[in-house]
């Protein structure tokens, strides 16, 4: 391990006599520029960067008079050289440093202002391996990894707002001051550890190892909260480079910043519904705790939302809203009957918008189109010393999938209602069981230790939702019922068939799945294992 040299304590002000700017965002590049030379500051720069400055008028040296070297390879090669990464590495006070730079007439880079090739824009858009290999940037990290490294001396900037941080600076003071090189310095580490990340698992990706020996994820900060699940936790939101359709696109249109577990919540929800996404039905999800207390189709947003909110309308109140259509005025007018924390929506008519501005404590998100169901992705979980990655839950059940494995065969309305029994529990915190009529939850129970307390809190749920709406029978009457994962004895279906369920639908694969079977045949209930568990912890 090399130690510690001993250098000079570091200014707490220094000044800028040359930047070196190269950017493929050319964004503020010139307003920026013309502030820098307003200050005296020398400007370098290459390529295009430097063509767009001199078409403005602005005085600019290129890289190669800097070095004495062309631009070659293809570009490939243009500021990796001991000038420009001597100039960025010299430490200025330091004897043998100085020494060095005036012995090989090396000049100093007080600023470096480098935003990357953009590599994660376009993978994003599709890109040949070809094409994404070239627009992996090498000369931007080292010089940004160089500047960072000699934050005594030297000012680092990836984005237009370091810039602005610095002329800021240099605009009351004439000079930088050491806490914001410091900070620059923490971010521009950042930015080339996201960077290569996005490149890893790129690459992994294109050679099919789902397992790379090392995994690395980043994300740039949304917005800092109040505090995380409690008031003594801190917390913060961050989004990836190319984030899915979600809470983390969503434009807020209103309300107070979204906590924590609003955000963990109306992820859930958007998840949720975009199930039905394209669905000839309207869909509508009531979501509280990360698990729905009410799913529902319907002819249209407020039928369905009704529909929903009759399932458990005292967990709706302080839940989480989520539709998967355009959301209406005669939807909204519904909504706002009951204390919501969140709507969110693909759109928004003028007059909902306008019903919800009313509501100051309701935040309403406009996602603009539905995540994808069935796109592939990957999930992270932190654990201890380390975190858990699987790839997202992206299963959909058909009615072709279904194998009936009872005496009685289901009507085509058993089979509907348990494909959207089963499409609901995949969303359910296990264990879970599911309750489902004509496209409407009909009670849920999630997150028990076991099945059956699972059902008997679903029976539970639907008993009280049929009382609520005055009507003379549970709402589980005559439901298909959802198991996410096989039922290890009979006692869970038994408590299912007791409430009223009349099918059953689950993945099997139980020791016990010929027991489960012939309670079933005896209580007259149809039953389809799918094969596939859709458990959620």
């Amino acid at each position: 391990m090399p130690a510690a040299p001993d250098f000079p304590q570091a200014p707490d002000r220094a000044p800028i006599r040359r930047a070196l700017i190269s950017v493929s965002d050319k964004t503020g590049l010139i307003e920026a520029a013309k502030v820098l030379a307003a200050h005296g500051v020398e400007l370098v720069s290459t390529g295009g960067t430097r063509a767009a400055l001199a078409a403005a008028g602005l005085a600019v040296k290129d890289i190669s008079d800097l070095t004495g070297f062309p631009e070659m390879m293809d570009g490939r090669v243009k500021t990796l050289h001991p000038i420009v990464h001597g100039g960025l590495l010299g430490v200025r006070d330091a004897p043998d440093h100085a020494k060095a730079m005036a012995d090989h007439g090396i000049g100093g880079i007080d600023l470096v202002y480098v935003n990357l090739y953009p590599f994660e824009q376009t993978v994003a858009g599709g890109a040949d391996f070809e094409t994404a290999v070239e627009n992996i940037d090498i000369g931007g990290p080292a010089m940004i990894r160089s500047a960072a490294k000699n934050h005594g001396y030297v000012c680092v900037c990836t984005e237009l707002a370091d810039v602005e941080e610095v002329l800021e600076d240099l605009k009351t003071q004439g000079t930088t001051g050491l806490e914001l090189r410091k900070r620059l310095a923490a971010r521009a580490y950042a930015r080339t550890a996201a960077y290569d990340a996005a490149i890893s698992t790129w690459f992994a990706k294109q050679l099919g190892d789902e397992a790379p020996r090392r995994r690395a994820f980043a994300g740039t900060l949304v917005q800092t909260m109040r505090y995380g699940e409690n008031p003594h936790q801190s917390a913060s939101f961050y989004r990836e480079e190319n984030p899915r359709i979600g809470v983390a696109t969503a434009r807020q249109l209103q309300g107070k910043a979204l906590s924590y577990n609003n955000i963990a919540d109306t992820d859930a929800a958007i998840e949720l519904v975009a199930e039905f996404a394209g669905h000839d039905r309207a869909a509508v999800a009531i979501i509280k705790h990360a698990n729905p207390c009410g799913v529902a189709l319907g002819a249209d947003l407020k039928t369905a939302y009704e529909r929903a909110l009759q399932c458990d309308p005292v967990s709706a109140f302080g839940g989480i809203v989520a539709v998967n259509q355009r959301l209406t005025a005669e939807a909204a007018r519904e909504i706002v009957k009951v204390f919501t924390e969140v709507v969110v929506a693909p759109g928004a008519d003028d007059e909902a918008i306008a019903m919800f501005a009313r509501r100051k404590d309701l935040r309403l998100l406009i996602t603009g189109g539905m995540p994808d169901p069935l796109s592939t992705g990957d999930l992270f979980k932190q654990v201890a010393g380390g975190f858990l990655v699987q790839s997202r839950d992206n299963s959909h059940l058909t009615a072709a999938d279904l194998k009936i494995v009872t005496q009685r065969q289901p009507t085509q309305a058993e089979v509907a209602d348990m494909l959207f029994a089963f499409t609901i529990a995949k969303h359910v915190k296990s264990n879970a069981i599911v309750f489902a009529k004509d496209g409407q939850t009909a009670g849920i129970g999630a997150g028990q230790m076991n099945r059956r307390d699972s059902a008997r809190i679903a029976a539970i749920r639907a008993a009280e939702a049929a009382e609520t709406a005055g009507l003379p029978q549970s709402l589980a009457q005559g439901s298909a019922c959802a198991s996410e994962a096989f039922f290890p004895f009979a006692d869970g279906l038994i408590q299912a068939a007791e409430a009223g369920a009349t099918a059953v639908i689950q993945p099997g694969g139980s020791i016990r799945d010929a027991e489960v079977i012939a309670a079933a045949d005896a209580a007259g209930v149809t039953m389809a294992f799918t094969g596939v568990r859709v458990f959620r912890h």
